[in-house]
Protein backbone atom coordinates (compact mmCIF):
# COMPACT_ATOMS: atom_id res chain seq x y z
CA UNK A 1 0.00 0.00 0.00
CA UNK A 2 1.24 3.48 -0.91
CA UNK A 3 0.25 6.64 0.94
CA UNK A 4 0.77 10.39 1.17
CA UNK A 5 0.62 12.06 4.58
CA UNK A 6 0.05 15.82 4.99
CA UNK A 7 -1.08 18.02 7.86
CA UNK A 8 -1.64 21.62 8.92
CA UNK A 9 -2.55 23.02 5.52
CA UNK A 10 -4.63 25.75 7.22
CA UNK A 11 -6.59 26.66 4.10
CA UNK A 12 -7.82 30.30 4.14
CA UNK A 13 -5.72 31.27 7.16
CA UNK A 14 -5.17 35.01 7.56
CA UNK A 15 -1.34 34.81 7.46
CA UNK A 16 -1.40 37.49 10.15
CA UNK A 17 2.42 37.64 10.37
CA UNK A 18 2.73 38.93 6.83
CA UNK A 19 -0.71 40.30 5.99
CA UNK A 20 0.41 43.90 6.60
CA UNK A 21 2.50 43.51 3.46
CA UNK A 22 -0.47 42.33 1.35
CA UNK A 23 1.19 38.94 1.02
CA UNK A 24 -1.65 37.07 2.71
CA UNK A 25 -3.57 36.77 -0.56
CA UNK A 26 -0.47 35.58 -2.39
CA UNK A 27 0.23 32.90 0.21
CA UNK A 28 -3.38 31.71 0.12
CA UNK A 29 -2.95 31.22 -3.63
CA UNK A 30 0.27 29.32 -2.83
CA UNK A 31 -1.78 27.01 -0.60
CA UNK A 32 -3.92 26.05 -3.59
CA UNK A 33 -0.88 25.66 -5.83
CA UNK A 34 0.86 23.39 -3.32
CA UNK A 35 -2.23 21.29 -2.67
CA UNK A 36 -2.60 20.82 -6.42
CA UNK A 37 0.99 19.48 -6.39
CA UNK A 38 -0.06 16.90 -3.79
CA UNK A 39 -3.02 15.80 -5.92
CA UNK A 40 -0.90 15.62 -9.09
CA UNK A 41 1.71 13.50 -7.27
CA UNK A 42 -1.03 11.12 -6.14
CA UNK A 43 -2.33 10.79 -9.71
CA UNK A 44 1.10 10.24 -11.24
CA UNK A 45 2.17 7.65 -8.67
CA UNK A 46 -1.07 5.71 -8.19
CA UNK A 47 -1.20 6.42 -4.45
CA UNK A 48 -3.74 4.30 -2.56
CA UNK A 49 -4.34 6.56 0.44
CA UNK A 50 -4.15 10.23 1.36
CA UNK A 51 -3.90 10.93 5.11
CA UNK A 52 -4.75 14.47 6.25
CA UNK A 53 -3.93 14.80 9.95
CA UNK A 54 -5.90 17.87 11.00
CA UNK A 55 -5.94 21.66 10.67
CA UNK A 56 -6.72 21.16 7.01
CA UNK A 57 -8.54 24.49 7.02
CA UNK A 58 -9.24 27.43 9.36
CA UNK A 59 -12.77 27.13 10.72
CA UNK A 60 -12.87 30.88 11.45
CA UNK A 61 -11.95 31.95 7.90
CA UNK A 62 -12.75 29.07 5.55
CA UNK A 63 -15.02 29.85 2.59
CA UNK A 64 -17.33 27.37 0.94
CA UNK A 65 -15.72 28.22 -2.39
CA UNK A 66 -12.42 26.90 -1.01
CA UNK A 67 -14.10 23.69 0.17
CA UNK A 68 -15.62 23.32 -3.30
CA UNK A 69 -12.16 23.74 -4.82
CA UNK A 70 -10.71 21.06 -2.52
CA UNK A 71 -13.55 18.63 -3.15
CA UNK A 72 -13.26 19.02 -6.93
CA UNK A 73 -9.61 18.01 -6.64
CA UNK A 74 -10.62 15.01 -4.50
CA UNK A 75 -12.93 13.94 -7.33
CA UNK A 76 -9.95 13.77 -9.68
CA UNK A 77 -8.36 11.03 -7.54
CA UNK A 78 -11.43 8.83 -7.04
CA UNK A 79 -9.29 5.67 -6.80
CA UNK A 80 -7.45 7.14 -3.81
CA UNK A 81 -9.12 6.81 -0.40
CA UNK A 82 -8.87 10.02 1.61
CA UNK A 83 -8.90 10.06 5.42
CA UNK A 84 -9.20 13.29 7.43
CA UNK A 85 -8.90 13.78 11.19
CA UNK A 86 -10.15 17.18 12.42
CA UNK A 87 -7.72 19.30 14.45
CA UNK A 88 -8.02 22.21 16.84
CA UNK A 89 -8.35 24.75 14.00
CA UNK A 90 -10.92 22.68 12.05
CA UNK A 91 -12.85 20.70 14.70
CA UNK A 92 -15.78 18.46 13.88
CA UNK A 93 -18.49 20.72 15.28
CA UNK A 94 -22.13 21.32 14.35
CA UNK A 95 -21.52 24.08 11.79
CA UNK A 96 -18.24 22.76 10.39
CA UNK A 97 -17.88 21.80 6.75
CA UNK A 98 -16.87 18.35 7.94
CA UNK A 99 -20.38 17.99 9.31
CA UNK A 100 -22.60 19.84 6.82
CA UNK A 101 -20.83 19.51 3.46
CA UNK A 102 -21.47 16.76 0.89
CA UNK A 103 -17.92 15.46 0.43
CA UNK A 104 -16.91 13.21 -2.43
CA UNK A 105 -17.50 9.49 -1.87
CA UNK A 106 -13.75 8.72 -1.51
CA UNK A 107 -13.49 10.97 1.58
CA UNK A 108 -13.81 9.62 5.12
CA UNK A 109 -13.80 12.06 8.06
CA UNK A 110 -13.19 10.74 11.56
CA UNK A 111 -14.90 12.21 14.63
CA UNK A 112 -13.85 12.23 18.31
CA UNK A 113 -14.21 8.46 18.80
CA UNK A 114 -11.43 6.08 17.83
CA UNK A 115 -12.80 4.06 14.92
CA UNK A 116 -11.32 2.33 11.89
CA UNK A 117 -12.01 1.70 8.24
CA UNK A 118 -10.94 -1.67 6.88
CA UNK A 119 -9.69 -1.91 3.32
CA UNK A 120 -8.32 -5.30 2.22
CA UNK A 121 -5.56 -6.08 4.74
CA UNK A 122 -5.31 -2.52 6.03
CA UNK A 123 -7.07 -1.01 9.03
CA UNK A 124 -6.94 2.75 9.18
CA UNK A 125 -7.79 4.13 12.61
CA UNK A 126 -8.47 7.75 13.37
CA UNK A 127 -10.01 10.25 15.74
CA UNK A 128 -10.07 14.02 15.89
CA UNK A 129 -11.16 17.15 17.70
CA UNK A 130 -14.85 17.74 18.40
CA UNK A 131 -14.07 21.21 19.79
CA UNK A 132 -11.19 23.67 19.72
CA UNK A 133 -9.62 21.68 22.58
CA UNK A 134 -9.50 17.92 23.07
CA UNK A 135 -8.53 16.17 26.30
CA UNK A 136 -10.59 12.98 26.28
CA UNK A 137 -8.55 10.62 24.14
CA UNK A 138 -8.90 6.94 24.98
CA UNK A 139 -5.67 6.04 23.19
CA UNK A 140 -3.84 5.14 26.43
CA UNK A 141 -6.05 2.05 26.84
CA UNK A 142 -6.27 1.19 23.15
CA UNK A 143 -5.30 -2.24 21.80
CA UNK A 144 -4.96 -3.38 18.22
CA UNK A 145 -7.46 -6.14 17.46
CA UNK A 146 -5.63 -7.84 14.62
CA UNK A 147 -1.87 -7.35 14.40
CA UNK A 148 -1.64 -9.48 11.26
CA UNK A 149 -3.13 -6.58 9.31
CA UNK A 150 -1.42 -3.31 8.52
CA UNK A 151 -2.63 -0.94 11.25
CA UNK A 152 -2.37 2.81 10.79
CA UNK A 153 -3.42 5.67 13.09
CA UNK A 154 -4.21 9.21 11.93
CA UNK A 155 -4.71 11.95 14.51
CA UNK A 156 -3.96 15.56 15.39
CA UNK A 157 -1.99 15.56 18.62
CA UNK A 158 0.75 16.85 20.87
CA UNK A 159 3.38 14.15 21.18
CA UNK A 160 4.77 13.82 24.73
CA UNK A 161 2.95 16.99 25.81
CA UNK A 162 3.23 17.66 29.54
CA UNK A 163 2.42 21.29 30.36
CA UNK A 164 -1.10 22.64 30.79
CA UNK A 165 -1.22 24.06 27.26
CA UNK A 166 -0.05 20.83 25.60
CA UNK A 167 -2.57 18.77 27.54
CA UNK A 168 -5.43 20.68 25.90
CA UNK A 169 -4.42 19.45 22.44
CA UNK A 170 -4.75 15.67 22.52
CA UNK A 171 -1.51 14.93 24.37
CA UNK A 172 -0.19 11.46 23.53
CA UNK A 173 2.85 9.61 24.81
CA UNK A 174 5.19 8.30 22.15
CA UNK A 175 5.87 5.30 24.41
CA UNK A 176 2.16 4.49 24.42
CA UNK A 177 1.98 4.63 20.62
CA UNK A 178 5.08 2.43 20.33
CA UNK A 179 3.61 -0.09 22.79
CA UNK A 180 0.34 -0.27 20.84
CA UNK A 181 2.34 -1.19 17.77
CA UNK A 182 0.85 0.73 14.86
CA UNK A 183 2.67 0.17 11.59
CA UNK A 184 2.49 3.92 10.96
CA UNK A 185 1.20 6.92 12.93
CA UNK A 186 0.26 9.96 10.83
CA UNK A 187 0.32 12.99 13.11
CA UNK A 188 -0.55 16.65 12.70
CA UNK A 189 -0.35 19.78 14.90
CA UNK A 190 3.39 20.53 15.04
CA UNK A 191 4.43 22.63 12.06
CA UNK A 192 8.04 21.44 12.03
CA UNK A 193 8.61 17.97 10.63
CA UNK A 194 10.23 15.32 12.83
CA UNK A 195 10.87 13.07 9.84
CA UNK A 196 13.69 10.56 10.06
CA UNK A 197 14.11 7.45 7.89
CA UNK A 198 12.83 4.41 9.78
CA UNK A 199 10.62 6.45 12.13
CA UNK A 200 7.00 5.23 12.33
CA UNK A 201 5.48 8.11 14.32
CA UNK A 202 5.75 11.16 12.09
CA UNK A 203 4.80 14.82 11.88
CA UNK A 204 5.16 15.95 8.26
CA UNK A 205 5.08 19.57 9.44
CA UNK A 206 2.86 22.20 7.89
CA UNK A 207 2.50 21.77 4.13
CA UNK A 208 3.18 25.48 3.63
CA UNK A 209 5.11 27.78 5.97
CA UNK A 210 2.90 30.14 7.97
CA UNK A 211 5.58 32.70 8.82
CA UNK A 212 9.03 33.50 10.19
CA UNK A 213 8.58 31.20 13.18
CA UNK A 214 8.44 28.27 10.72
CA UNK A 215 11.77 28.31 8.84
CA UNK A 216 13.05 25.46 6.71
CA UNK A 217 11.47 23.17 4.14
CA UNK A 218 7.77 22.30 4.20
CA UNK A 219 6.12 19.43 2.38
CA UNK A 220 4.66 15.94 2.65
CA UNK A 221 5.54 12.40 3.64
CA UNK A 222 5.33 9.71 0.99
CA UNK A 223 5.32 6.14 2.24
CA UNK A 224 4.82 2.52 1.35
CA UNK A 225 4.14 -0.50 3.54
CA UNK A 226 4.79 -3.89 1.98
CA UNK A 227 4.64 -7.03 4.13
CA UNK A 228 4.78 -4.88 7.24
CA UNK A 229 7.98 -3.15 6.05
CA UNK A 230 7.70 0.66 6.03
CA UNK A 231 9.65 2.96 3.71
CA UNK A 232 9.17 6.72 3.78
CA UNK A 233 10.51 9.91 2.25
CA UNK A 234 10.00 13.61 2.85
CA UNK A 235 9.20 15.62 -0.29
CA UNK A 236 9.45 19.46 -0.10
CA UNK A 237 6.51 21.32 -1.65
CA UNK A 238 6.64 24.97 -0.60
CA UNK A 239 8.76 26.91 -3.10
CA UNK A 240 9.30 29.80 -0.66
CA UNK A 241 11.09 29.70 2.67
CA UNK A 242 10.78 32.25 5.44
CA UNK A 243 14.30 33.23 6.46
CA UNK A 244 15.78 35.53 9.11
CA UNK A 245 19.05 37.24 8.14
CA UNK A 246 21.27 39.83 9.82
CA UNK A 247 23.02 42.88 8.41
CA UNK A 248 25.58 44.93 10.37
CA UNK A 249 25.02 48.68 10.13
CA UNK A 250 27.95 49.83 12.29
CA UNK A 251 29.53 51.71 9.36
CA UNK A 252 26.25 53.30 8.20
CA UNK A 253 25.71 57.03 8.88
CA UNK A 254 22.20 57.73 7.58
CA UNK A 255 18.85 56.14 6.78
CA UNK A 256 19.58 56.65 3.06
CA UNK A 257 22.80 54.60 3.31
CA UNK A 258 20.94 51.97 5.28
CA UNK A 259 18.24 51.65 2.63
CA UNK A 260 20.93 51.24 -0.03
CA UNK A 261 22.54 48.45 1.99
CA UNK A 262 19.23 46.64 2.42
CA UNK A 263 18.26 47.00 -1.24
CA UNK A 264 21.62 45.57 -2.36
CA UNK A 265 21.57 42.49 -0.09
CA UNK A 266 22.05 39.14 -1.85
CA UNK A 267 18.71 37.44 -1.25
CA UNK A 268 17.02 34.61 -3.15
CA UNK A 269 14.04 35.96 -5.08
CA UNK A 270 11.73 33.09 -4.13
CA UNK A 271 12.26 33.41 -0.34
CA UNK A 272 10.70 35.84 2.14
CA UNK A 273 12.98 37.63 4.60
CA UNK A 274 12.95 39.23 8.01
CA UNK A 275 16.10 41.36 8.36
CA UNK A 276 17.68 42.01 11.75
CA UNK A 277 19.71 45.22 11.92
CA UNK A 278 22.69 44.53 14.18
CA UNK A 279 25.84 46.33 15.34
CA UNK A 280 26.09 49.89 16.65
CA UNK A 281 23.97 52.71 15.26
CA UNK A 282 24.92 56.35 14.84
CA UNK A 283 21.45 57.71 14.11
CA UNK A 284 17.82 57.13 15.05
CA UNK A 285 16.18 54.44 12.95
CA UNK A 286 12.55 55.06 12.05
CA UNK A 287 11.45 51.66 10.75
CA UNK A 288 8.20 53.03 9.30
CA UNK A 289 10.04 55.49 7.05
CA UNK A 290 12.84 53.00 6.34
CA UNK A 291 10.37 50.50 4.90
CA UNK A 292 9.16 53.14 2.44
CA UNK A 293 12.69 53.25 0.99
CA UNK A 294 12.92 49.46 0.47
CA UNK A 295 11.97 48.28 -3.01
CA UNK A 296 12.89 44.62 -2.41
CA UNK A 297 9.47 42.91 -2.29
CA UNK A 298 10.82 39.88 -0.46
CA UNK A 299 12.01 41.89 2.56
CA UNK A 300 8.86 41.53 4.62
CA UNK A 301 9.99 42.67 8.06
CA UNK A 302 12.85 44.66 9.54
CA UNK A 303 13.78 44.53 13.23
CA UNK A 304 16.17 46.90 14.94
CA UNK A 305 18.58 44.89 17.13
CA UNK A 306 21.33 47.51 17.17
CA UNK A 307 22.92 49.28 20.12
CA UNK A 308 23.48 53.04 20.45
CA UNK A 309 26.99 54.18 19.47
CA UNK A 310 27.54 56.33 22.55
CA UNK A 311 29.82 55.97 25.56
CA UNK A 312 26.90 56.05 27.96
CA UNK A 313 28.97 55.57 31.10
CA UNK A 314 31.21 58.49 30.24
CA UNK A 315 28.30 60.80 29.35
CA UNK A 316 26.50 59.92 32.61
CA UNK A 317 29.47 61.33 34.57
CA UNK A 318 29.25 64.72 32.85
CA UNK A 319 27.95 67.58 35.00
CA UNK A 320 25.68 68.70 32.15
CA UNK A 321 22.04 68.45 31.17
CA UNK A 322 23.01 65.59 28.85
CA UNK A 323 24.81 63.81 31.72
CA UNK A 324 21.81 64.19 34.06
CA UNK A 325 19.47 62.91 31.32
CA UNK A 326 21.60 59.83 30.65
CA UNK A 327 21.97 59.07 34.37
CA UNK A 328 18.16 59.20 34.79
CA UNK A 329 17.54 56.98 31.77
CA UNK A 330 20.20 54.46 32.87
CA UNK A 331 18.44 54.05 36.21
CA UNK A 332 15.44 52.75 34.28
CA UNK A 333 17.29 50.34 32.00
CA UNK A 334 17.62 47.68 34.69
CA UNK A 335 14.15 48.23 36.13
CA UNK A 336 11.47 45.62 35.41
CA UNK A 337 8.90 48.43 35.39
CA UNK A 338 10.06 49.63 31.99
CA UNK A 339 10.40 48.02 28.57
CA UNK A 340 14.16 47.99 27.87
CA UNK A 341 13.71 48.53 24.12
CA UNK A 342 11.47 51.56 24.70
CA UNK A 343 13.93 53.04 27.24
CA UNK A 344 16.86 52.59 24.82
CA UNK A 345 14.86 54.29 22.09
CA UNK A 346 14.05 57.20 24.44
CA UNK A 347 17.76 57.49 25.28
CA UNK A 348 18.70 57.64 21.61
CA UNK A 349 16.07 60.25 20.71
CA UNK A 350 16.95 62.35 23.78
CA UNK A 351 20.67 62.36 23.00
CA UNK A 352 20.03 63.36 19.39
CA UNK A 353 17.92 66.32 20.57
CA UNK A 354 20.53 67.40 23.14
CA UNK A 355 23.28 67.23 20.50
CA UNK A 356 21.52 69.92 18.44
Amino acid sequence: MKFVHIADMHFDTSFSQINDNNLGTSRRLDQRKIFKKVIDFIKENNIDYLFIAGDFYEHKYIRESTIDYINKLFKTIENTKIFITPGNHDPYIKNSFYNKYAWNKNVHIFNEDITYVEDNDVRIYGYGFNDFYYTNSAIDNFKIEDSSKTNILITHATLNGSNNVDLQYNAISKNVLSRIGFDYVALGHIHKSNYEPGEKIIYPGSTISMGFDEPGEHGMIVGEIENKVLTTAFIPLDESEFKIVETDISQINSIEELSEQLNSMELADNNLYEVYLVGSRKFEIDLYNLKKLIYRNNIIKIKNKTKIDYNIEEISRENTLKGLFVKEIMSRLDSEEYDKEVVEQALEIGLEILEK
